[in-house]
């Protein structure tokens, strides 16, 4: 399939087919329940976690490289099963008294039908779409991005300022990514080049080192994707000292990114570097001892990252 073939289909079919392409046709069905967890306070800002549902995928598609007699009695030793893994989705919201930042739009209705729960879950929390005032993306992926826009075609938080990293937008809108991608994942570059394109007028791109906003700095983690963005969340504007990390798909199993960093994921693009992206990420987070975000980690996502000998290991916060 090219790009030309792909962007000819309605859109609106494609994206109520787009998970009879690549994963979506061996996901199961997951129930979940909205929750948002309680907020908690980084200085002038309050935080907290909101759920949009969970993903399952295949333990050989999560892991392909590494060899059955290693992969295996690790994963049981750390309670999961031996054919699937179960992730969390969780998107960040801080609020500073002035602005409220969501970081990803969550997957929407039209991914899989375990997930796209968010709005849900802002309703259950009281806090009304048009309150989100800035949405901030750490990538492309569908389950970041695709909630951005709702069944009409129309931005879902309708008052918010969108920015999305320069390097991905430019990956995304590259008519000549899918055909490097994957027969799995090209509906992936579909629809993400499909979604941009209707975002392209609200959107404010940024590059690494950037602070987007007062007190949330752009840093480059990329081999998940491309121009795969952590922010960094000061407590103080102008304090220098950061203080909570989103680490967006940086880090996505609570065992494997933090025990085995050099084992290659099946959801990176670039595994190699998503491989030594996970170890500097890991060194600096557990250097400063400051907390994480992982969009994929349990307990909504926070906590902290302690060495652990030569490697690391997850302290979920209470």
């Amino acid at each position: 399939m090219n790009l030309k073939t792909g962007i000819e289909m309605n859109r609106r079919n494609f994206v109520k087919t787009g998970l009879c392409v690549g994963l979506g046709s061996f996901l199961p069905l997951i129930p979940q329940t909205a929750f948002a967890r309680e907020p908690l306070s980084v200085g002038t800002k309050t935080i907290r976690t909101l759920s949009d549902g969970s993903m399952t995928f295949p333990i050989n598609f999560m892991f392909p490289d590494v060899p059955q007699e290693q992969l295996l009695p690790f994963l049981q030793a750390n309670g999961f099963g031996t054919e699937t893994i179960e992730q969390p989705c969780n998107l960040t919201l801080v609020d500073d008294g002035e602005r409220r930042i969501l970081f990803d739009a969550g997957a929407g209705s039209n991914f899989m039908p375990s997930t796209g729960k968010v709005i849900e879950t802002l309703d259950a929390a009281g806090i009304a779409l048009d309150s989100i005032t800035d949405v901030i993306f750490t990538h492309g992926h569908p389950d970041h991005l695709w909630g951005i826009l709702d069944e009409f075609d129309e931005v879902t938080f309708t008052g918010a300022q969108l920015h999305f990293p320069r390097v991905e937008w430019d990956f995304w809108r590259d008519e000549d990514t899918v055909n490097k991608m994957s027969e799995g994942r090209q509906t992936f570059a579909i629809g993400a080049k499909n979604r941009l394109d209707l975002m392209e007028e609200r959107v404010q791109l940024f590059d690494d080192g950037a602070e987007i906003l007062p007190g949330i700095e752009a840093f480059d983690t990329p081999g998940h994707t491309p121009g795969h963005m952590a922010f960094g969340i000061h407590a103080e504007v102008g304090s220098g000292d950061v203080s909570m990390m989103v680490v967006g798909d940086a880090l996505t199993n609570y065992a494997v990114s933090f025990e085995k960093p050099d084992w290659y994921s099946g959801s990176d693009q670039d595994r190699a570097q998503g491989s030594a992206t996970r170890l500097k990420l890991l060194d600096r987070v557990a250097a400063d001892k400051m907390q994480i975000i992982g969009y994929h980690l349990p307990g909504g996502g926070l906590g902290r990252v302690e060495r652990n000998g030569s490697a690391f290991r997850f302290v979920q916060e209470a």
